[in-house]
């Protein structure tokens, strides 16, 4: 499960378009933060992705990402033309089909490796659906397949994608969400070849008008509240902060527990506890697992930030990162097992020890990042300050380097005082 909000535009204070994601996957599953480097291939070059190996192309551009440890794909991510990507989950009347394909964070890291703009990502992302599928294992390597969403943003526009295998429709939007379910009714701008036709040969629509895409292929057989209610919820917050969204409501939005604010509430209505919060914390599976939110600058200078967070948000602190300077190792470490250097790692055990008593512990922890977030702030805007003064003379290495001591020096901070946490309130 997961939720992708978008505000763009006028829906924003500062008129940048701001993307945000929670990645809800099983509660122990790692989900490090990978960097790749810009590269060109020969003609003749293949990437294997997680199941199947396809053509590379000559060219692919700087990305970042959170990536579960035993996937090729990024659930969600940005690249160095700022567009972001985030997929999710949705429900198919149309069963998954049976060979491996390319799986949704497949999807996400090859248009954000292949697209300079959210168009054209979504342009990448259809022409692959269309030829290979999307079949194979996804959720967890003993789990089984699923059928995608995906919400693509850039500075100037935003897109939602829903699909069914190979079939797809798509929409431009300003102010929206994305959450575990087909959503896009019959105001589709754009769609694959035969979706129309293949509805009605399943007798999903029978009216002579234009196909509801939600109508005709989402999956009523799954409970609407696996979704349904996060969505609402998600709507209704960006609703109320129209026109004025900055980084910081979207941080709030994602760390959001209804009622209980910031703060998870497991003694609460089941409705609310486990399926109405965008933060999620539903064991075994729909637990947040990262975080990520990003301004899209309609002019980047080469050091914008984006804000990443590991495990569910309103635990952790939220640290920027840039795409043009190089990530603290600890981020990228983490694999099936606990490690003691892998940030992940770290935040899950801080997550463990507060789900024990989160009413009581939340409020604790919050309280104790305040001044780390606050001193990261002031420094950050001090640092960007001269790493931007270094590119305009021309020393963009010397300026991305002072970012990447930032980083590191951020890492250190956030884990020790992490770590600690978790040692005080276990």
């Amino acid at each position: 499960m997961c939720d992708v909000l978008v505000a763009a535009g006028d829906e924003t204070a500062s008129g940048t378009t701001l993307f945000g994601k929670n990645s809800d996957r099983h509660a122990d599953e790692c989900q490090p933060l990978l960097q790749l480097s810009e590269s060109s291939y020969p003609p003749d070059a293949t990437v294997r992705c997680s199941h199947i190996e396809i053509p590379q192309v000559a060219e692919t551009y700087r990305v970042l990402g959170h990536s579960p440890w035993w996937l090729w794909g990024f659930e969600h991510g940005v690249n160095e033309h700022a567009v972001a990507i985030g997929n999710l989950q949705v429900f198919s009347n149309e069963p998954i089909e049976p060979q491996p394909g390319l799986i949704g964070m497949d999807l996400v890291r090859l248009g954000l490796e292949r697209g300079r703009s959210a168009r054209e990502a979504l342009e990448v992302i259809a022409t692959l659906l269309e030829a290979y599928g999307q079949g194979g294992v996804a959720s967890s390597p003993d789990g089984g397949g699923y059928h995608n969403g995906f919400l693509l943003a850039d500075p100037v526009e935003a897109w939602i994608l829903e699909t069914s295998n190979r079939h797809w429709v798509a929409r431009r939007t300003v102010l929206d969400s994305c959450s575990n379910h087909i959503a896009i009714a019959d105001d589709w701008e754009i769609s694959s070849r035969g979706f129309e036709s293949f509805a009605r040969s399943q007798g999903w629509w029978r009216s002579p008008g234009r196909v509801n895409a939600a109508a005709a292929y989402r999956d009523r057989n799954v409970p609407a509240r696996i979704s349904e209610h996060r969505f609402q919820r998600a709507q209704q917050l960006l609703q109320l902060g129209s026109g004025r969204h900055d980084v910081a409501s979207f941080m709030r939005m994602l760390r959001d527990h209804r009622d209980g604010g910031g703060v998870w509430q497991p003694e609460g209505p089941v409705e609310d506890a486990y399926f109405s919060t965008i933060c999620a914390h539903t064991k075994p599976i729909s637990w947040t697992t990262a975080s990520l939110v990003a301004p899209l600058p309609r002019d980047p200078d080469p050091f914008w930030p984006v804000w990443i967070s590991f495990g569910t948000p309103c635990t952790a602190i939220f640290l920027p990162i840039y795409v043009e300077a190089v990530i603290p190792p600890a981020y990228a470490r983490g694999g099936a097992e606990a490690e003691p250097d892998s940030a992940w790692w770290t935040f899950h055990r801080l997550d463990e020890a507060a789900a024990a008593d989160s009413a009581r512990h939340t409020p604790v922890i919050r309280e104790a990042w305040t001044e780390l977030e606050q001193s990261i702030e002031r420094e950050r805007i001090e640092v960007e300050a001269k790493a931007r003064a270094e590119a305009a003379v021309g020393r963009t290495d010397a300026g991305a380097e002072l970012l990447s001591r930032f980083m590191r020096q951020c890492a250190d901070q956030a884990l020790d005082r992490a770590g600690a946490l978790a040692q005080q309130i276990a």
